[in-house]
């Protein structure tokens, strides 16, 4: 890039790598989590509606369990196209086209009334949303070195947390405090609280984004060359892959396969904490709300700490193993202390710790193998077949329930299922994936 030449002059006048990045990150960073926070509390609504949503529309739990995968279907269906269009429109506007076309789907689940319309609206929802959460990660590719994608990508994934720290209390607090006000069941109120402002949100990300940093007038031109040295020297050092060579690498589908793993533990815990909660005692909705955000401040707090460990040491791989291996004795531990509730959240503490630091960590390592066009579809593919977990989850937990009359089973299932996946994350990876992330000397 022409802009790379001005780095060296601007660095003589005591500029510093670290706080272009933080320059970069206090624009981008805000709004990105405030927009995937939005994304993640309607994941969260659903599983607070549930109870009141059955009643109404006289679902079953195998019936909620397969409406509630819909959303999933139609993300994957359309996860891998969205993204390519991203690439090719550019970020700023399919990013708010994301926003609005979901957030106005999110909206009128208010006039759902029976079980068909619940199924068709599920799988809207999902469509619209379809390419979001890979094109903001390949969106942080255009800004970020990989040797700060780490801290970067944790606090993306801060939102998921965020979700069930606030968005959990303030569910709880909806069905509590909005039912029947103005007609509206208290279900209605969670979903209208969950759309509207993504409207806006996509109204701002129009205003506030930028497609890359060559487009970025709040840089100088050294501020800009000296973030695309790196950028473009990680690019060059990877390699360009086409879009449809990527979707046929091997590294992308092992990691696929991974995300798989993983996903099924993310929704059972979003899907189901709050109904095992429920089920063991949690009391009211609102304090069910606020007993539900313990596992997501656990982790949170994971995801920081973790997100500094991993861009300090590079084992980005070791950690994934380590924090979903922890998932996984939470899930056993929920499992077995189902009926108490105060050791169901100590169990679920653990599990959130696991899997929501899990998540980010995870992210860090397909820009390892993939640039450019490669990223853009390659990202949303790994994220595809990921969020297949998320169909295998609420449907395999939910038929449990209804033929066994507890989610004890299923639980037990997803445990092993986490030890899976870190025995594949510590055995199996090629080389590219297994080597180190240090930062980089600027030159």
């Amino acid at each position: 890039m022409t802009i790379a030449t001005t780095a060296t002059a601007d660095l003589d006048a005591g500029m510093t790598e670290h706080q272009v990045i933080k320059k970069i990150a206090w624009r981008l960073m805000p709004l990105i989590i405030v927009c995937y926070f939005f994304a993640f509390f309607d994941r969260v609504n659903i599983s607070f509606a549930k109870t009141a949503l059955q009643a109404d529309l006289g679902l079953s739990n195998t019936a909620y369990g397969f409406g509630a995968s819909l959303f999933v279907v139609g993300y994957v269906l359309l996860e891998v196209p969205s993204n390519m269009l991203l690439y090719r429109f550019g970020a700023r506007r399919w990013i708010a086209r994301i926003m609005i076309s979901w957030g106005l789907a999110t909206a009128a689940m208010v006039f759902v009334h029976t079980e068909w319309q619940f199924y068709a609206l599920r799988f809207v929802i999902g469509a619209m949303e379809a390419g979001f959460a890979p094109g903001i990660l390949y969106y942080l590719t255009l800004w970020f070195p990989k040797s700060h994608r780490g801290r970067m990508t944790s606090v993306f994934f801060l939102a998921t947390a965020f979700s069930g720290i606030i968005g959990a209390p303030i569910s709880g607090l909806i069905l509590n405090y909005l039912n029947g006000v103005h007609g509206l069941a208290g279900w209605q109120w969670l979903f209208l609280a969950g759309g509207i402002p993504c409207v806006a949100l996509g109204l701002v990300v129009l205003l506030r984004f930028d497609d890359g940093i060559e487009q970025a007038e709040w840089l100088s031109n050294g501020e800009r060359g000296l973030i695309a040295v790196q950028l473009d020297r990680q690019k060059n050092e990877i390699g360009e892959h086409s879009a449809l060579r990527s979707l046929l690498m091997p590294g992308v589908l092992l990691l696929g396969f991974i995300y798989f793993l993983i996903q099924i533990a993310s929704y059972g815990l979003n899907f189901w904490a709050p109904d095992l909660i429920k089920a063991a005692g949690g009391g009211s909705a609102a304090a069910v709300g606020f007993l539900t955000a313990v596992p997501y401040i656990c982790g949170a707090i994971c995801m920081i700490i973790v997100g500094r460990l991993s861009d300090a040491s590079g084992e980005r791989p070791k950690f994934v193993a380590g924090l979903i291996l922890a998932a996984g004795i939470g899930f056993f531990a929920s499992g077995a202390f189902d009926r108490n509730v105060v050791t169901l959240v100590g169990a679920l503490a653990i599990l959130g710790g696991g899997v929501v630091a899990a998540i980010p960590t995870f992210w860090t390592l397909p820009p390892k193998i993939l640039t450019g066009a490669g990223a853009a579809s390659g990202i949303a593919l790994i994220n595809t077949l990921g969020q297949v977990g998320g169909i295998v989850s609420p449907v395999m937990v939910g038929s449990v329930k209804d033929i066994t009359g507890s989610t004890t089973p299923a639980l037990y299932v997803i445990g092993g299922l986490c030890v899976l996946c870190a025995v594949l994350l510590l055995t199996v990876l090629p080389r590219d994936l297994k080597a180190r992330d240090l930062a980089e000397p600027v030159r």
